[in-house]
């Protein structure tokens, strides 16, 4: 097959590889041009197959999602296929796929996981979209996908919207294993009297255990290469799949404790100073005289 892919950035152009690697045709498309095979996205739709063009956009959630969507589209006729690669909300997939099915474009979610590693592992795929189209797109999918057994590696979740669904609950259960490995690794530290190479301990996890884990061995290489994580503040982003994932747990009255802690303390990384943590020494001062500390200078 032959398709179009926008966005070269630290996971598609990665695909791109992996994909021309299995023998399909990819065009990319990306701003940076030094990167990219094409100098616009007019060019890259006019360089697919007449039959049907498949196009694969893997950018930023959200408004540019839309956006560049909308560009595709204004070039694309019906049959043609729009598949989004990116983190975008299951919300805001219906709307899309409604919109590009009134001119009879067809529309696909995939949740991706791999990251940067993906190009030799494969990729983690969750889709969402119709069954005929999405046998269609089964020799890219094939490709993308880790080796070994499909069921292990890909899976179409359902109708349009599902497969970025599935993504976003996996992000959640990601935050969540993260933080309680971030937790223990503190919790080992603290303990510099008895305990003697936290490193160590976390590589020993590695086999055998029931917490190892591909995060556990990535944690593993990111203390080889910094064993007290000196270079690193603890500053941890959301890219917003954590967050929709405990906004569906409350409007779905599932109780999800890890997963909104987790999100939660990454809220607490971003404060110097928390304001919240001033009014509690504030107020047990005032109701028990318990001591705090001056503000630093500065």
């Amino acid at each position: 097959m032959h398709i179009g892919l926008i966005g070269l950035g630290r996971m598609g152009g990665n695909m791109r590889d992996r994909l021309r690697n299995a023998g399909h045709g990819v065009t990319g498309y990306d701003q940076n041009q030094e990167i990219s095979d094409v100098p616009g996205i007019a060019d890259l739709v006019a360089a697919l197959p007449e039959q049907q063009r498949i196009v694969w956009v893997m950018v930023p959630a959200g408004e540019i999602t839309d956006t560049v969507v909308a560009q595709v589209a204004e070039h694309m006729r019906a049959g043609d296929v729009i598949i989004d690669g990116g983190n975008s909300k299951f919300s805001d997939d219906t709307r899309r796929a409604a919109e590009l099915g009134e001119r009879g474009i067809g529309y696909v979610d995939a949740g991706v996981s791999g990251g940067i590693w993906g190009r030799e592992n494969g990729y983690g795929l969750m889709v969402g979209g119709p069954d005929e189209t999405i046998a269609t797109l089964m020799p890219i999918f094939e490709a993308l996908r880790p080796e070994g057994l499909a069921a292990e590696g890909f899976v179409h979740a359902g109708p349009v919207g599902a497969g970025h669904y599935a993504k976003m609950v996996h992000n959640g259960i990601e935050y969540g294993v993260m933080q309680a490995y971030a937790e223990g690794y503190e919790i080992l530290a603290a303990r510099d009297d008895l305990i003697d190479d936290v490193g160590a301990i976390f590589t020993a996890w590695q086999r055998g255990t029931v917490v190892r884990s591909w995060l556990l061995e990535l944690l593993v290489k990111a203390l080889n290469e910094d064993p007290d994580l000196d270079d690193i503040r603890g500053f941890v982003a959301d890219s917003g799949e954590g967050r929709w994932t405990v906004q569906e747990a409350v409007e779905r009255a599932v109780p999800a404790p890890v997963i909104s802690a987790a999100l939660f303390a990454r809220f607490d990384s971003r404060q110097e100073d928390s304001p919240a943590m001033k009014a509690v020494a504030a107020l047990r001062q005032q109701f028990g005289g318990h001591a705090t500390k001056a503000a630093a200078d500065g």
